[in-house]
């Protein structure tokens, strides 16, 4: 075994939460090592539009044959493993799924940080559904708001206001939560989907609004100095690398102003399967190099940031922290996994056009009418909500095939329709949040082992009649939207399937696992993602979410980062321990 100099830090995962970290502690002059096992990428690597490459055999995504996830819908089913990638995409490499994603950048409601008492608040304990875990975070919007602005101003974001300052603004969501400050750049552009949505939607008496988008609207300077582009609309967003810088992400944005400072170490294929500890505080990490070295890296402190399983399974193979048991209920690791649900429907005109080709990963038009508690849920039988959104997130002509219900799914008939069909569909999408359940959590699997011959992260997992009559509810309201377009041919599906599908491509939005509380009993991080049971660890990214939004996750992700690192440079180094 190699033994490295100590570090300040050592980081886990170099994507925007890893990415964010290093950047902080570095510029307030912490040595800092960042690890990750894939390889290095930057903006030249990425200026193939390859499609088959990136988008159908996810060059950018975790490799299946070296590590994969079992799963099983409940406790009595034998898990098995995933062969090949469907459910969700998590990246592998240098600014991991911050590289691939689309750019959509929310800020939760404050509804989503006190769920759980404030559902029973307003609609009483029994409005909450049989077996569920939710809880509150342990945070407030209003504490969580000034990290959120910080987030936007380094990505970018573009969008309009709709709560500036608890003023209601027009053409923001006057749903959202009070805002310090504008977003730093303007909306994108008003494609003929979006337009559409619009009118639409504001027809019904709804209330559209542009999405938030990393993809920036116009070139933009932020606050660490560093310079971008404006988006070019080329379509070629999710599962690809930003060829012209203009998606945010960690590769552009923060780690050239952590590898600026000369305190940022960043080493690449480092796999690392233990956090070393004394039972009580953590001493560093172990990993695996290139050539299959066993490498020690000691640190005075341990930041895991990689994605959602493998920050709960580094804690599992580790020993940290409770394990939890659905038995008991007792434990806490692995607890209140959830995932994102969704729903939609489409109109297929003749008599219209709208471009698909022309377009960015976030460039849409949104209603949250019907998420979070937005709305009236007496009577309804569930809790919680979506976003519903129309997104010109551009049309590829591998994987972009539209055609109405009951067109044959080959042959003359499929291909005339797909040519009468191709440019003239008009597609509306709901995303939903997902509840936490005592029978929805991760462990280890006792079977199946990765090429290193460790135990892989076992999911428990399956849809509930709280998602199900939440995605019926919202997907009539979509259905009302495509038949207000007038459009004679429609059609829109408000059932989810029978059990959660791991082989149909759904969200990379997992959360849950080291969940972030008030309470050591039911949380393994407080609410600066420090663990209870070791002071000098912090587990930052979705694994902390107590359970899911019907936001995509990605702008609370770095909100939180930034507020990790608050503690850290601020507090808890200035004078080591429990940040409570």
């Amino acid at each position: 075994m190699v033994r490295m100099p100590e570090a300040d830090a050592v980081i886990v995962g170099v994507g925007w939460a890893g990415g964010i970290l290093a950047a902080e502690l570095s510029k307030a002059g912490l040595h800092v090592v960042g690890l990750e096992r894939g390889m290095n990428r930057q903006t030249e690597d990425w200026l193939d539009r390859d499609e088959l490459k990136y988008a159908v055999r996810h060059e950018m995504m975790q490799n299946p044959a070296h590590e994969t996830w079992t799963l099983r819908h409940n406790l009595r089913e034998p898990a098995l493993p995933w062969r090949q990638l469907g459910s969700f995409l998590p990246g592998t490499g240098l600014g991991g799924s911050g590289v691939h994603w689309n750019g959509q950048t929310w800020r939760y409601h404050p509804w989503d940080f006190t769920m759980r008492s404030s559902t029973i608040a307003r609609y009483g304990r029994r409005a909450l559904p049989e077996g569920t875990t939710i809880q509150d975070w342990g945070i407030t919007y209003e504490e969580l708001e000034p990290y959120y602005d910080r987030f936007e101003y380094m990505a970018g974001i573009s969008g309009k206001a709709g709560n500036l300052r608890g003023k209601i603004q027009p053409g923001g969501n006057p749903f959202e939560g009070p805002r310090a400050r504008e977003y730093p750049t303007p909306p994108m552009a008003r494609s003929r989907t979006v337009a559409l949505f619009e009118e639409t939607a504001a027809r019904l008496g709804y209330h559209p609004f542009r999405g938030p988008s990393a993809n920036l609207s116009v070139g933009y300077r932020n606050p660490d100095g560093v310079v971008r582009g404006p988006c070019v609309y080329c379509g070629f967003c999710e599962r690809f690398g930003c060829e012209v810088g203009a998606k945010a992400s960690p590769n552009v944005t923060v780690l050239p102003v952590a590898l600026a400072t000369g305190r940022f170490e960043l080493r690449t294929g480092c796999y690392v399967f233990r956090v070393d500890h004394d039972g009580r505080r953590a001493i560093g990490v172990s990993y695996y190099d290139t050539t299959g070295q066993e490498v020690q890296q000691p640190a005075a402190i341990v930041i895991l940031t990689s994605y959602v399983f493998n920050n709960v399974r580094l804690l599992l193979l580790s020993k940290m922290g409770r394990p939890y048991d659905p038995t008991t209920g007792e434990g806490v690791v692995g607890k209140n996994y959830a995932y994102q649900v969704g729903g939609g429907g489409a109109a297929y005109f003749t008599d219209r056009t709208f471009e698909p080709f022309m377009g960015a990963g976030a460039l849409s038009e949104v209603i949250d009418d019907f998420n979070a508690d937005n709305f009236d849920h007496a009577g309804l039988g569930f809790i919680g909500g979506a976003s519903i959104s129309a997104s010109n997130t551009g049309a590829r002509p591998i994987q972009y095939l539209p055609v109405p219900p009951g067109t044959p799914p080959w042959g003359a008939q499929w291909k005339a329709a797909i040519r009468r069909y191709h440019n003239s569909t008009f597609s509306v999408g709901a995303q939903g949040g997902v509840l936490s359940y005592r029978d929805a959590f991760l462990d280890l699997d006792p079977n199946y082992r990765d090429q290193w011959g460790l135990p892989l992260v076992r999911m428990t997992f399956d849809w509930h009649d709280n998602e199900r009559k939440m995605i019926a509810y919202v997907v009539g309201k979509i259905e009302g939207i495509l038949r207000a377009t007038g459009a004679k041919t429609y059609a829109a599906n408000p059932h989810l399937p029978e059990h959660y599908d791991a082989a149909v491509y759904q969200s990379t939005h997992n959360t849950g696992g080291a969940i972030m509380g008030a309470d050591p009993a039911t949380s393994v991080v407080n609410n600066y993602l420090q663990m209870w049971d070791f002071d000098n660890v912090w587990v930052v990214g979705a694994s902390a979410f107590p359970q899911q939004a019907g936001f995509n996750p990605t702008g609370t992700v770095g909100a939180l980062a930034y507020r990790a690192a608050d503690g850290i440079v601020n507090r808890y180094w200035r004078r080591p321990g429990p940040l409570v």
